[in-house]
């Protein structure tokens, strides 16, 4: 789970460096200057392929505790996140290709493309923001209100006063359990450390 914050700010920087490298190569024409950038566009496709693979991992890992918006823009940032990175793979391929054989237009293609995949990957950033503090960080609140609530229309039901505090009491426990599953997705190692005690 916490791969995928580490691999997602390379992801979001290389396609930048390689962008600014094969914009300096369009002005330049340079061998040199081709072959690092096509380097750094072949890295910048390994960065998105690994945080699509650990993104991959860590969605999973959250899915049910989000409110259906953040589930829906959690498959969306997924879905992105694979045409990215399939998009910079081809794109990576179509520039050593070019550099390999010495083709202008072939490379200048490739760069145009990263151009638009680097503008892509910047949505793609916000999309992960918002799902981590517009819903990842509140879907613990969620949960617990999603518990208190049922907690509360069970109580209603009832008429016996020790039938309303066991409702309260089980829904209690219910978060505690739910907010130490939480702290072990985010790896909270004070949880962790209390949990050992």
């Amino acid at each position: 789970m916490m791969l995928h914050p580490a691999t997602a700010h390379f992801a979001m920087v290389l396609p930048i460096v390689a962008s600014v490298f094969g914009l300096i190569y369009l002005f330049t024409k340079t061998e040199g200057m081709s072959k690092i950038s096509s380097r750094t566009t072949l890295f910048a496709a390994l960065a998105m392929i690994g945080v699509w693979y650990t993104g991959n991992e860590a969605g999973p890992q959250i899915y049910d505790y989000l409110s259906v918006q953040g589930k829906a823009e959690l498959v969306e940032h997924k879905t992105l996140g694979l045409y990215l990175a399939i998009a910079i793979g081809i794109i990576a391929l179509l520039k050593m290709a070019g550099c390999k054989l010495k083709n202008f237009m072939l490379e200048a293609l490739a760069v145009v493309l990263l151009l638009a995949v680097t503008a892509t990957t910047f949505l793609q950033g916000k999309m992960g923001g918002e799902l981590v503090y517009n819903y990842g960080m509140p879907f613990k609140s969620y949960m617990i209100e999603k518990k208190l609530k049922k907690a509360s229309v069970n109580a209603g039901q009832t008429e016996e006063s020790d039938e309303k505090v066991e409702y309260y009491e089980d829904a209690i426990d219910e978060i505690n359990s739910l907010s130490k599953k939480v702290d072990k997705i985010y790896g909270n190692s004070e949880v962790q450390a209390k949990d050992k005690e």
